[in-house]
């Protein structure tokens, strides 16, 4: 007869078994469910306009800068959310989270940690920068970062005859006041009403720029959207449709030319974006927290900063911030100092502009005279081939006017004189020849700027 199994039989036989089931599951089982799990090492909240389209090109663009490889972009877990994946040299995965949800959302997850950059179509707001102020200023040099230019582009549908509108109107129409078209001096009965969502610094910006300035606010029939694309596509399809994008997701629709105030109506153009004097135009930011030690996060902004990052942006549907010289035609109703300009030089497609309320150069500017140096130098335009041009908002006494604008230019030269500039000439315009309305202090602030021209 065969033995019975004693106890110690029995563990034997047990282990045995459990042996070999682990290894049927094993052999059956992808390797990767038993392989080291992916390190998060950038988290990225906020802006459906960023997060679209450009923070994954930027994040990719940063991984491969950095030598990783294999790098590959996967679906989040909500609309509006990818996962970059990525191997370094040894093999092991990272992984980078972008969430698009709006510019407000980045700074919430700045604040609960829960995101290592915010990306934001929009200045900080003051409530936030108090908000984040346990963290340090996140308006210094370090903390803000602008990684781009855009422009919020008006668009209709491609059989839309009308070419035009002022900021009033625009307010007008989005305030459900104007509700035909016929009203603009068009056709097509009425004016169907598509936005971004609250949660959108587009929509911030559309708000800032026109509805807040004229008192109005956005009628409650809209139709809205997360997304810039959707909005964009669903204009596209409706002849009645009017909404407003960012400069990247125009696509099938047709932008119409804005005019604030005094200013000239203005297609949203790259080198009237690039300079920020399109009534629409607009900054991007990355924010992060002053000193923050996530060397991803560091590394990312850098690239964003970089001559290949700015490439980036221009293919993202984008303005970039590099510089290059723009030909101007002269016009009769310019001075006649700036119709000489137009005629003999080249403008630079950069503008500078101050902090609020302050005479000290912006965060943007302070970046942009390396780069006016960065052409200079390559283009051997240092010596006696610049001249500043200054610009300024309406005073009382004119000759007050003219004096700041020209301190504003002389600022400027003390900056590119530090990088051995010698300039031809620098002069102010006072109010003459404003981009925006001088009747709120953004369109003030906007005016007050100095422009580079080079022969």
């Amino acid at each position: 007869m065969p033995r019975a199994l004693t106890v110690s039989d029995k563990d034997l036989w047990g282990h045995a078994l459990s042996m070999l089931l682990l290894g049927f599951v094993c052999y059956a089982l992808p390797w990767s469910v038993f392989a080291a799990q992916p390190e998060t090492v950038l988290r990225i909240q906020g802006s459906n306009t960023i997060g679209a389209k450009l923070g994954p090109a930027l994040v990719k663009g940063m991984l491969e800068e950095e030598g990783l490889r294999a790098i590959a972009q996967t679906p989040g877990d909500r609309e509006n959310e990818v996962h970059l994946w990525a191997r370094d040299a040894q093999g092991k995965e990272i992984r980078v989270e972008l969430a698009a949800h709006g510019s407000s959302t980045g700074f919430a997850a700045l604040k609960d940690g829960s995101a290592d950059l915010a990306a934001s179509s929009r200045p900080i707001k003051d409530a936030e920068v108090q908000e984040l102020a346990t963290f340090g200023d996140l308006r210094s040099q370090y903390a803000e970062q602008v990684i781009a230019i855009d422009g919020l582009a008006i668009i209709l549908h491609p059989d839309n005859p009308l070419r035009s509108l002022t900021t009033a109107q625009l307010a007008a129409v989005f305030a459900g006041e104007v509700t035909t078209w016929e009203a603009l001096g068009g056709t097509g009965g009425a004016i169907h009403l598509y936005a971004r969502d609250d949660q959108s610094g587009t929509y911030d910006t559309f708000k800032e720029l026109v509805l807040a300035r004229q008192g109005k606010s956005l009628a409650a029939g809209a139709q809205r959207f997360e997304s810039n694309d959707k909005l964009s596509a669903s204009v596209s399809a409706d002849p009645q449709g009017i909404g407003f994008v960012g400069l990247g997701s125009i696509n099938q629709a047709r932008a119409l030319t804005i005019a604030d105030g005094d200013s000239q109506a203005m297609p949203p153009s790259a080198e009237l974006i690039a300079t920020e004097d399109y009534p629409l135009s607009r900054r991007l930011f990355f924010y992060m927290k002053p000193g923050e030690q996530n060397r991803w996060a560091k590394a990312l902004v850098h690239f964003a900063q970089s001559p290949r990052g700015q490439a980036l942006v221009a293919q993202s549907g984008f303005v970039a911030q590099q510089v290059q010289a723009i030909t101007v035609e002269a016009q009769r109703d310019m001075p006649q100092s700036y119709r000489n300009l137009a005629t003999g030089a080249q403008r630079l497609s950069v503008n500078f502009r101050f902090q609020e309320g302050s005479a000290n150069l912006d965060n943007k500017a302070l970046r942009d005279v390396q780069r006016v140096l960065d052409y200079l130098k390559q283009s051997d335009k240092l010596e006696q081939k610049v001249v500043l041009v200054g610009f300024g908002d309406p005073k009382a006494d004119p000759q007050r006017a003219a004096l700041l604008s020209k301190l504003r230019a002389m600022a400027v030269r003390r900056e590119l004189a530090k990088g051995g500039v010698s300039l031809r000439e620098v002069t102010g315009l006072g109010d003459e020849l404003p981009v925006a309305a001088n009747t709120a202090e953004e369109g003030r602030i906007r005016n007050r700027r100095v422009e580079v021209w080079v022969y």
